[in-house]
């Protein structure tokens, strides 16, 4: 018998459109209620829905405290949400129709294949599983480590629950901490440390690059994009960690407290962080103003197509800066590693940057009007902005501090962050027609 997980006649962007609203929706109601609260008080239905938008876009920024304003049930429902949200909805939809031994529609495939960015419809149910054992695989170890290493400061069982929860936080590039100052009394802890940037990095290169290295297990025969997706993330994590470590060694804020080997472990932490985690071992608003100008750089590139992590993607941005090369160079078509780039992905990489700025700028620019009372100045603005669109988490001390609108505005940020902008684009565009005119072609002057 065959079976559709999501009966409708709507097209695949406006479906997930529809059900990563409705998730983060019953996120907020039972976010909402007394019992996911620390004080048994209901902590309003706003910031349930920011909360609850945080958690399913795997954001991280937080109105409130995650360990001392939720009970264990708020935090609970906040992990299961981090969990949807990093994987997707229709991911766990697949899997459940597979293990009831039920045979996925083309409709549902259609789904998968824009949720996880796959290239084709071909093997996207396996691809589905693959990211279950993959996720739980590297969380139940992670949180192994994690355990052992804080059995002894916290006792095994508090330490299970506070590895587990880190652990699938960092993994879905969430960045929600059960601690006010996140991970900043690990900032010298070599465990914690490596263990949750490699849940990060990982998490960050994409499911589909995952399966190539497994599969493959050889460079050379690595798919273009699983080959572009390393690279490029190995430059900008590289990038990161030498800009932020020679800046921030002449900032005594962020710095000056520490030892060479903790400067040398903060560096490392916050140049991969930004790449839509979220953690931070350092005061990030204490951060000298070109390492926040860098680390917003990072947070807009973000992490990979097909990943739990947001921003413009890696890929995106190593087909923009190959296009740039080849205008320079004067070269009629774009290449990338000896193969050559189909004029139709030039283009959607233009339209997801030129999108993603007109909404960080818009949001930036409605933040200064809602929040001016605040008195903030442009660049902790545009900080928030970037990170709610990246759905990375940092923050300079805003998000606590937001007005009423200011929330909506940061919510509608990270939604349309989470999706893409393209994924709105093309929900709102009516059904393409094939135009049987040609106009004649001609020329506008450019530079």
């Amino acid at each position: 018998m065959r079976v559709r997980v999501f009966n409708n006649d709507l097209s695949p962007h406006r479906t997930m459109i529809f059900g990563f609203a409705a998730v983060i929706l019953i996120g907020a109601v039972l976010l909402a209620l007394p019992i996911a609260s620390a004080n048994s008080r209901s902590i309003g239905w706003l910031d349930a829905l920011f909360t609850a938008t945080s958690a399913v876009c795997v954001t991280g920024l937080g109105v409130l405290d995650t360990g001392s304003d939720f009970s264990l049930f708020g935090q609970l429902v906040i992990m299961l949400l981090i969990q949807i949200g990093g994987l997707g909805f229709m991911t766990f939809g697949v899997i459940f129709a597979v293990m009831l031994g039920k045979k996925i529609s083309l409709k549902d495939r259609m789904l998968v294949r824009e949720s996880t960015k796959s290239i084709s419809l071909k093997g996207v149910v396996r691809l589905t599983i693959a990211i279950i054992v993959i996720t739980f695989s590297l969380e139940l170890i992670a949180a192994a480590i994690l355990t052992l290493r804080w059995a002894g400061e916290f006792g095994w069982q508090k330490a299970a629950y506070q590895a587990v929860f880190h652990s699938v936080s960092a993994f879905n590039s969430a960045g929600f901490s059960l601690w006010p100052d996140s991970l900043s009394r690990y900032v010298g802890d070599p465990v914690v440390n490596l263990t949750i940037c490699a849940l990060i990095i990982i998490g960050g290169l994409g499911f589909t690059v995952l399966v190539d290295i497994y599969e493959k297990r050889n460079w050379r025969r690595l798919a273009l994009h699983s080959k572009v997706v390393i690279l490029t993330s190995f430059i900008l994590t590289l990038s990161g960690f030498l800009v932020i470590f020679i800046l921030e060694s002449f900032n005594p804020q962020t710095f000056g407290h520490l030892s060479p080997a903790e400067r040398l472990w903060a560096a490392f932490f916050q140049s991969v962080s930004p790449r839509t985690a979220g953690f931070n071992t350092i005061d990030t608003g204490a951060m000298m103003s070109t390492s926040l100008l860098f680390t917003i750089f990072l947070m807009f590139v973000g992490a990979s197509t097909g990943s739990t992590g947001g921003g413009i993607k890696t890929n995106t941005f190593a087909v923009l800066i190959m296009t740039l090369k080849s205008v320079v160079k004067g070269q009629e078509e774009v290449t990338v590693l000896k193969r050559r780039i189909n004029e139709n992905i030039v283009f959607q990489a233009l339209a997801v940057i030129i999108l993603s700025c007109g909404i960080v700028l818009l949001a930036s620019l409605l933040l200064t009007i809602t929040e001016s009372t605040a008195h903030h100045d442009f660049l902790e603005i545009l900080f928030e902005a970037t990170s709610a669109f990246g759905t990375v988490g940092l923050s300079m001390g805003v998000t606590s501090g937001l007005s009423p609108l200011g929330k909506l505005i940061v919510i509608a940020t990270m939604f349309i962050g989470r999706l893409g902008p393209l994924t709105f684009a093309f929900a709102l565009a009516l059904k393409p027609t094939k135009s049987k005119i040609r106009y004649p072609e001609d020329k506008i002057l450019i530079g």
